[in-house]
Formats: C-alpha cells, sequence, structure tokens
C-alpha cells in the first residue's frame, strides 16, 4: 500500500522483485564511504538475508495523487516491459530485520540499510523513515530498534544521535597482515 511520507513524498513496500534495486542503493550507500572498495559481496549479503520477513521500503517523490497508483504493485512493477506508465523515481530505501539484544536477548528490529539519494537529502526523508520504521516496531511489540553505523558517516550519526539513539556496543577489528604475528609476552592478557 502506497501512502505518504511527507509532503512531496510516497512510501511503499518493496517485493522480492526489488532485490536488484536493493543491491544498487546498497552498493551506492557504501560506495560513499568507501570509494575505492569493490562492494560485490553484498549481492550475497542480500541472498542471504531478503525474504520476507526482512521488510523493504521505497520512498517514492511525489504523493500517492500525483503518482496514480492505488497499490504498490502498480509502483514497484511498473518497470516491467508490458506495463505502460513510467515508475515513479525511487529515490530512499529502508531494509530491516531482526536481532537479539546481546545483554537482554530480547529480539528487536535491526537496521540493514536505510539510504537516502543524495539529491534527496536534508529534506527530512531520514528521519520520516525512521519514526515510520519506530512506528511499525510498536505495533509488532518491540522495544527497541538496532542499527550499525560507520564512524565516518557523520550525517547518519547526526541523525541517530537527535532521534535518541545511543551507542550500547563498539564494534572493533583488527586487520591481520598476512605472514606476520605479533609476539607476545605468553599471557593470555597482556
Amino acid at each position: 500500500m502506497t501512502q505518504q511520507l511527507l509532503p512531496g513524498y510516497s512510501i511503499h513496500s518493496g517485493t522480492n522483485q526489488d532485490r536488484s534495486l536493493l543491491i544498487q542503493f546498497m552498493q551506492q550507500s557504501y560506495r560513499e564511504i568507501f570509494p575505492e572498495q569493490n562492494f560485490a559481496h553484498l549481492t550475497r549479503t542480500v541472498e542471504q538475508y531478503f525474504s520476507r520477513d526482512t521488510p523493504l521500503w521505497w520512498v517514492t517523490e511525489g504523493s500517492r495523487d500525483e503518482l496514480g497508483a492505488e497499490s504498490s504493485e502498480e509502483l514497484t512493477f511498473s518497470h516491467a516491459p508490458h506495463t505502460t506508465h513510467h515508475a515513479p523515481l525511487k529515490v530512499a530505501c529502508l531494509w530491516v530485520g531482526n536481532a537479539v539484544d546481546q545483554v537482554k536477548g530480547d529480539r528487536h528490529t535491526y537496521i540493514f540499510l536505510l539510504y537516502v539519494k543524495p539529491e534527496h537529502r536534508q529534506r527530512g526523508i531520514g528521519k520520516a523513515l525512521m519514526r515510520y520504521l519506530e512506528d511499525w516496531a510498536r505495533t509488532k511489540g518491540d522495544r527497541q530498534i538496532g542499527l550499525q553505523v560507520f564512524q565516518s558517516n557523520t550525517l547518519a550519526l547526526d541523525l541517530y544521535h537527535k532521534l535518541g539513539y545511543q551507542i550500547q556496543s563498539h564494534w572493533m577489528i583488527k586487520t591481520l597482515e598476512e605472514g606476520s604475528r605479533e609476539q607476545g609476552t605468553g599471557s593470555r592478557e597482556e
């Protein structure tokens, strides 16, 4: 079902046929932060996790009346060769799944991807999507929403902080050089 997200933008559910577009949005999101990397592996991520249990929403420019669509299927499948109308441009997406709180053990909504195309940023779309998701999660009985954000993604960090999200843990990694090993003193904790 299509509904207005905020003036000038509508939101509707994605379908299994949106898989390739979701991959494109994910790759673009990561390329903006790490332009030198190849993100072909994100295809495997979508293949592994995208299902009817991991909802996807698209934001299109224009209200429902302007789009003239009565259902999300019209929007989603309007790119098919047998249709005569043009699909509205998808300008943002939100893809979520489930996770388990590492401390409390409660299942909760987890954001896989929130992406707004650069030319549509600073218009309130990200904030509106987060509020939409919070309402959706509450109706499911979830008591929290989790996400992971890169430390260098200052725009996203600023949005999440303004919306009341707090750091619960730090994800740490160490790149291991091939063939070299740090010499320790033999104790487990140094």
